[in-house]
């Protein structure tokens, strides 16, 4: 079982994104979510943490897959991954404080531009796949000294695997 979940919840061409204000990731963009408690399933989780981390009572996410991770020769490790689709008209006026950090809904161009730092940096590559269609994947990367090296992503009936 992997020890994360992250929730991106999408607003027509926009998602929820939090900048942390703590380690790890400090100062990025990101989703939400966060640590699989004990006897908690994933799903469970992430509703948890979504509710927790901006006040959203989530009644339906899609879970979109595993992305994990190697840093150096560190151990694996890794999130659930899920997408939560709100109308349009939902209403939900940023930026919020939190105690986790700054909410904000940002564009999706923005979120994937090249060169947009401000965003951490494995979110350009899934976050695609992501919204893209309601297939499952399994995403991988292989960081070396903070940068990613390798991504993949396997389907099915799919893979890509680029190397940086």
């Amino acid at each position: 079982m992997l020890p994360y979940t992250i929730c991106f919840i999408k607003r027509g061409n926009e998602i929820l994104l939090l900048n942390r204000n703590k380690s790890p990731l400090m100062g990025m963009w990101n989703g939400v979510g966060g640590k699989v408690e004990k006897e908690e399933t994933h799903e469970q989780c992430v509703i948890r943490e979504v509710e927790e981390e901006t006040g959203i009572t989530l009644s339906h996410v899609d879970y979109k897959g595993t992305i994990t991770w190697n840093v150096d020769d560190s151990p694996l490790s890794g999130m659930y991954a899920y997408l939560a689709n709100v109308p349009e008209t939902f209403s939900y006026d940023t930026p919020i404080q939190t105690r986790e950090g700054v909410l904000e809904w940002k564009d999706i161009s923005w979120i994937l531009h090249q060169e947009n730092k401000g965003v951490v940096s494995n979110i350009k590559y899934f976050l695609p796949y992501m919204l893209r269609d309601n297939k499952l994947y399994t995403y991988h990367l292989v960081y070396k000294q903070d940068q990613i090296k390798q991504f993949t992503a396997n389907e099915k009936d799919y893979m890509h695997k680029a190397n940086y």
